[in-house]
């Protein structure tokens, strides 16, 4: 008699939770938040883990991007029966001799742009200063500021005191400048390396990690692979040919109009572009100012120019490089890189949009398991029929 109460009481809680699917996931959900609150807790344990990564993060990226773009020329020339070592090296001796010729050729010519805008910037600012003194002393923006009680002033000595500060912070963290920039060569000299064994054995790399995942979810994680790497490839490729087609059109453009330093405009709008829908708001702002600075005809030519790009680029290179290959509104995409941007810096706005596709990937595949394994969408639907019509 006893001994079938205990019975009575596990078969209770064996039917209360572990065959309450829903229940058991929620028992899941707070192991895991448990595990992680433990392991805050114990985070210096893995302090030499971090540093590691944040060691080998930045030269893995760039050779990652590098991959993308190099390995279906390998791939190809390994079709024709090229050995995949050999065409390596020969992509290597091609790449030496293309920067070679850039070196000699166009580095001489943007050296001497930004000289000439760096020696010219003075006069830039002096000029602007000069419109917006003489807009700010005009009859209709003193009726403004008599109207909404402005002070301009009290706005320019905001405005100075905000520079002075970040002045201050500028200096006072030169030290870390220093290092970023030695992290930075240092990572420039490995990528090489890092690139050289990617494209030689980087078609090993899935079946070698696969051989760590169970046997039983070895297919699903395989497709999760595939689908991250075809988004990662899709992106990096087609975005990268996206913003050399708009330096090339806005460079074309600039020469068109005579706009001063075309080369080094083109070439900063070509590099921020790689950002999706914010990189060309920000490209814009340098060419407006020295437009602007030339003559108000010239402001006006550069905004034509511009608008023409921005037209060609969204409706005939976008749609047929990048397609629907992501499938994310902008608006998410806005909303992604400002956040990333506020939490990683400048590296979590590059990352951002092929970061956030890899997360989709997996939590698509993650909830396409859970529907399957917790059977809670079984069944029809609730509620009325929406094929019926009232």
């Amino acid at each position: 008699m006893h001994m079938d109460q205990p019975q009575s009481r596990m078969s209770k809680f064996k039917l209360l939770f572990l065959n309450n699917r829903f229940v058991l996931f929620l028992l899941i959900l707070l192991l895991i938040g448990l595990n992680i609150f433990l392991l805050t807790k114990i985070s210096f344990v893995f302090r030499p883990l971090l540093v590691l990564i944040k060691t080998v993060l930045l030269p893995v990226i760039l050779a990652g991007v590098l991959y993308y773009l190099l390995n279906p020329i390998v791939d190809y020339l390994e079709e024709k029966g090229v050995k995949r070592f050999f065409t390596v090296l020969l992509l290597y001796l091609m790449i030496v001799g293309l920067l070679t010729i850039i070196v000699l050729a166009v580095i001489p010519v943007i050296r001497h742009q930004v000289m000439e805008l760096v020696s010219n910037f003075p006069a830039f600012a002096a000029h602007i200063e000069t419109l917006l003194t003489d807009l700010i002393g005009s009859d209709y923006i003193q009726r403004f500021q008599q109207t909404v009680d402005f002070d301009t002033a009290k706005l320019f000595n905001t405005i100075t005191e905000r520079a002075t500060s970040l002045l201050n912070n500028t200096w006072s963290s030169i030290g870390g400048f220093v290092g970023a920039v030695t992290e930075t060569v240092l990572a420039l000299v490995t990528v090489p390396f890092i690139l050289f064994y990617l494209l030689k054995d980087g078609k090993k790399l899935p079946a070698y990690i696969l051989g760590f995942v169970p046997t039983a979810l070895r297919k699903q994680t395989g497709q999760v692979m595939t689908e991250m790497n075809h988004q990662i490839s899709s992106y990096i490729r087609g975005q990268i040919i996206i913003s050399c087609c708009i330096g090339m059109l806005l460079y074309i453009g600039y020469l068109i109009i005579g706009l001063d330093y075309s080369l080094i405009l083109a070439i900063i709008a070509a590099c921020t572009s790689i950002v999706p829908y914010l990189g060309p708001a920000i490209a814009i702002t340098p060419a407006l100012i020295v437009a602007l600075v030339t003559s108000p005809i010239m402001l006006l030519k550069m905004v034509v120019v511009w608008t023409v790009v921005q037209l060609i680029e969204g409706k005939f290179i976008s749609p047929q490089i990048m397609g629907k290959t992501l499938r994310v509104h902008p608006i998410t995409i806005i909303f992604v890189i400002l956040t990333a941007g506020n939490l990683f810096g400048v590296v979590g706005i590059i990352l951002a949009v092929p970061g956030y596709a890899v997360l989709k990937v997996v939590a698509t595949h993650l909830f396409r398991w859970f529907q399957a394994r917790s059977h809670l969408y079984d069944g029809p639907p609730a509620g009325p029929d929406p094929t019926v019509k009232g």
